[in-house]
């Protein structure tokens, strides 16, 4: 990741192209936040378009953007991961078989 922040190691397969689907569970409250945050976003990148700014490392819309777009990010991959179907079965035949 080039922005300059964080990036959450549970994204660092997902950016190599590694990563395997896993449902989250999102809390209402972090969904409420990935909804401003996504509008906030979604807004800025509209201006930046409308008003043809160029796009280079200075730009203070674009370290907004960028900036958002980490935070969205946090919050999505602090939401815990919802197990697979395997990982429940196996969690199940260890409780009930060992």
């Amino acid at each position: 990741m080039t922005s300059g922040f964080p990036t959450p190691a549970s994204a660092m397969d997902f950016s190599a192209g590694r990563s395997r689907t896993r449902c989250r569970r999102i809390t209402p409250e972090a969904g409420h936040a990935l909804e401003i945050l996504g509008h906030a976003i979604e807004y800025l990148a509209d201006e930046m378009m409308l008003e043809r700014e160029l796009i280079s490392a200075g730009n203070a819309r674009l370290q907004a953007v960028q900036l958002l777009m980490a935070l969205n990010r946090q919050v999505y991959f602090e939401c815990p991961e919802v197990p697979t179907f395997r990982e429940r079965c196996q969690a199940f035949l260890r409780s009930h078989f060992a």
